[in-house]
């Protein structure tokens, strides 16, 4: 479909000025679809308040994207929800450009946003393990809140640190992988730093419940935020924050008696968690070469979304990601809405619930760091068993038991249930498909009373009956790790980490967004404002790409098929001699 013309209906500035009215509960626009739209701007009698110049360009730059929206191929299935997910994504833009009350637009539509904001947890480790995590979160921290609620709850400690558990021999054995213990008796702190780019969201960590919990000196914040701009948070605002942050984690790393590595937690879809995020990322890279990064990175979808140049924040994301990441856990709006509404019965899911789904993933990967038990794994393991290729370290997670509060009393919990939840696609935290592609390495971590004969029998019999779901050159590509210690609250869990092909699925719907856009240029003034140039996106666009065309590849990909996986290798030999033989020089 053509772009409308100028003088269309789609480019008058009074019709997206009731589209971003309408998102903030006006009552002429009651419905998401562009003809109730139209015809509630036809019927409408009230006056339209007046614009000022700078108003009237930011509604034009709005004009732009619906009529970007207008130009979109929505055929196919599915064609009015995309529509109608579409519509909203630039209707939230309209907001953002006007800077209106977007949380008003987000309390009248019940969308989830998880950017905005980057709470940055640098979970350094003990003389057992090094590990760290950084966490991008939505308003109100409760991504970081959520995941130190339940680690707090599984090491038996309160609010502000101090021990109140019932067995200490277990909880407190390798309590320093996450907290480092105060000079104060009894008082554990996490090894965290806090940062943002504006000081309300931290403001609000300070004044919470655990506001007591973190060490004041690690709290970092800006002034200004980043306006979901990928350039202020990566060169303008994130930049000048930069040298506190790295000092405040030098500092983590030198309390730690073995340091292994970091981890963040970051959304791609605002400027703070795409631009800083990633900046640190590739500082760090730079501070700490031989040590694990690991990223838990959500990811934005067009049915879950409130800013218009999230597609462009996701792919100069993917970019760095690709390059600096040693192993990146991607999750989305989208799944996680999902499983709260569909698997969960949550009518009107909430941040809280969204976040609460995440901790568990967080926590339930990092079970083997944190207590004994067999077939345990760190980071570094982690990625040795997951990565068969430098470029494909992005994962997906699934968790289980997943069940509605109703229906747990009528549902078996044991292996076959958890192993059969983890694999649906149902309980994958990314919106994807595993059947759509093959697995290339999977890693399952149980926790409970469970036997490790039974565990391995039901993960075989997985990869019996679904041969064709795994790739066939990678002989035992099914990881397992058993942990005596449940959940609270829970007798049996599992967590279940899958590095599967059908990942391309959320590259390649990011590109195609992404795309769409950028051959037209829109919006991309915001960023070259900022000190960027239109080559960086050219170069990231290639860079997602390529990873696309690799996962395609290897999907591909059969035993036989020794010239293409012989000639990687032999590639990759070539490059490690020509780095080799450089150092020796």
């Amino acid at each position: 479909m053509a772009a409308p013309a100028v003088n269309s209906p789609l480019f008058r500035r009074d019709v997206v000025h009731r589209v971003v009215l309408g998102a903030l509960g006006a009552p002429h626009f009651p419905h998401a679809n562009l003809e109730e739209v139209l015809r509630a701007d036809r019927d409408a009698n009230a006056p339209l308040p007046s614009l000022t110049p700078e108003e009237r360009h930011a509604v034009d730059e709005a004009a732009k994207a619906l009529a970007l929206y207008c130009a979109t191929d929505a055929s196919g299935e599915g064609e009015d929800k995309k529509k109608e997910a579409l519509l909203w994504q630039y209707t939230h833009a309209g907001c953002m450009i006007l800077q209106c009350d977007l949380g008003a637009a987000q309390r009248q539509l019940e969308q989830l946003a998880l950017q905005s904001t980057l709470l940055v947890a640098f979970l350094l480790c003990s003389p057992q393990v090094g590990h760290a995590s950084l966490g991008v979160l939505p308003a109100g921290n409760q991504i970081a809140n959520a995941f130190w609620e339940t680690i707090l709850k599984e090491h038996g400690l309160n609010n502000e640190g101090q021990y109140v558990g019932q067995d200490p021999d277990l909880q407190l054995s390798r309590i320093n992988v996450f907290f480092d213990e105060s000079s104060q008796e009894g008082k554990y702190v996490p090894r965290s730093v806090n940062v943002d780019l504006e000081p309300g969201t931290i403001d609000h960590l300070k004044s919470g419940p655990m506001g007591q919990l973190f060490r004041p000196d690690n709290y970092v914040h800006g002034e200004s935020g980043a306006g979901n701009n990928f350039s202020k948070g990566y060169y303008t605002e994130g930049a000048e924050l930069m040298d506190s942050v790295l000092e405040v984690a030098r500092k983590e790393t030198e309390r730690a008696d073995f340091f292994q590595g970091f981890q963040l937690v970051h959304s791609l879809g605002g400027g703070t968690g795409s631009g800083l995020g990633t900046n640190l990322l590739s500082k760090l890279r730079e501070e700490y070469p031989d040590r694990m990064l690991a990223t838990w990175s959500v990811l934005p979808s067009p049915k879950v979304s409130d800013t218009v140049v999230e597609p462009y924040n996701a792919t100069l994301s993917f970019h760095q990601l690709v390059e600096n990441a040693d192993l990146s856990f991607c999750m989305d709006n989208e799944a996680l809405y999902d499983i709260c509404q569909r698997t969960l019965r949550t009518q009107s899911p909430k941040y809280e619930d969204l976040n609460t789904l995440i901790s568990y993933a967080m926590s339930g990967s990092s079970t083997t760091l944190r207590f004994p038990g067999q077939l345990n794994s760190d980071l570094r393991k982690l990625g040795v068993n997951m990565i068969p290729f430098p470029r494909l370290h992005f994962f997906t997670c699934g968790y289980a038991p997943l069940v509605a509060s109703a229906s747990q009393a009528y549902q078996a919990l044991n292996v076959p249930e958890l192993v059969q939840q983890g694999f649906s696609s149902r309980n994958n935290m990314a919106a994807i498909d595993p059947r759509a592609g093959k697995y290339l390495t999977v890693a399952a971590i149980f926790r409970g009373k469970i036997s490790s004969r039974e565990v391995e029998a039901e993960m075989h019999n997985v990869q019996v009956k679904s041969a064709n779901g795994f790739v066939e050159w990678i002989p035992q590509n099914v990881q397992t790790s058993l942990c005596d210690v449940p959940p609270p609250n829970v007798k049996l869990s599992a967590t279940f980490i899958g590095n599967t092909t059908a990942i391309q699925e959320l590259f390649k719907r990011t590109h195609s967004q992404f795309s769409a856009m950028f051959r037209r240029k829109a919006f991309l003034h915001w960023y070259t404002g900022e000190g960027m140039d239109e080559m960086e996106f050219t170069e990231a666009e290639s860079n997602l790409l390529d990873l696309i065309a690799e996962y395609e590849q290897y999907e591909a990909a059969t035993i036989d098929d020794d010239e293409v996986l012989e000639g990687d290798y032999e590639d990759e030999q070539y490059e490690e001699e020509v780095a080799y033989e450089e150092e020796e020089y």
